[in-house]
Formats: C-alpha cells, sequence, structure tokens
C-alpha cells in the first residue's frame, strides 16, 4: 500500500484544480469537462455515472444553501489517485464541515471521484 504524501495544494494536478476551481465557482460546465465520458462520482451515499448523470448532480448539489469553499489541504497517493481537502462554511447544518475529494485519474481526466467528510 502507497502512503499518501501530503502537498502543497497548488501542486495538484491541472485537471484537479481546474475541477476544483471550476465547482467552486458553480460553473458546472466547465467542471464537468474534467471527467472521462464514463466517470463515476460518490457524494452522500450517492453514486452519479457518466458525465449527464454528473453534470446534474454538479448543477444541484449544494444549491439550498450559501456557503464557502476553501482549498485547504492535498495529498498524493501515487501517480493517479490525489486527495483534495475543502473547507466549506455556510447555512447548511453544522455550518462547517471538511470534506476530502478522492479523485482516481485516467490520464488528463477525472475517472473516479469520491467525496465524503474527513
Amino acid at each position: 500500500m502507497t502512503t499518501p504524501t501530503t502537498i502543497q495544494p497548488s501542486l495538484l494536478p491541472a485537471p484537479i484544480l481546474g475541477f476544483l476551481a471550476a465547482h467552486t465557482a458553480r460553473v458546472a460546465d466547465t467542471a464537468v469537462a474534467a471527467f472521462t465520458p464514463d466517470a463515476v462520482v460518490t457524494d452522500e451515499g450517492r453514486t452519479f455515472r457518466g458525465t449527464e448523470q454528473i453534470l446534474g448532480f454538479l448543477r444541484h448539489s449544494g444549491t439550498e444553501f450559501d456557503y464557502t469553499t476553501e482549498l485547504t489541504g492535498a495529498q498524493r497517493v501515487d501517480d493517479g489517485h490525489w486527495v483534495a481537502v475543502n473547507r466549506l462554511e455556510g447555512n447548511f447544518p453544522g455550518g462547517v464541515v471538511d470534506l476530502a475529494y478522492r479523485f482516481t485519474m485516467d490520464g488528463e481526466l477525472v475517472a473516479e471521484l469520491d467525496i465524503a467528510p474527513v
């Protein structure tokens, strides 16, 4: 098993940084471009398969709340696996949460993304 290495968030691969920026800005059409056509996203126990379902998820996730997002940490697991930690603060239940975005890459695109509390 590979031990993750903590890195500066700015050292995440460009496709991940691009996705995170677009997702934070709530620009779903740009964010979905980071995924392979058959990518899988899991968030809050729900699974979204393929870019059409992922686009729907990106357009609607979190829209019922106002919140800010800050990229607070990152890890390199290996060449194909990366973790980005975002802190969300807003008017959702609990008010603050740290979420780990676990990416599996397929070349320059995201093949899998699992989002879960740290």
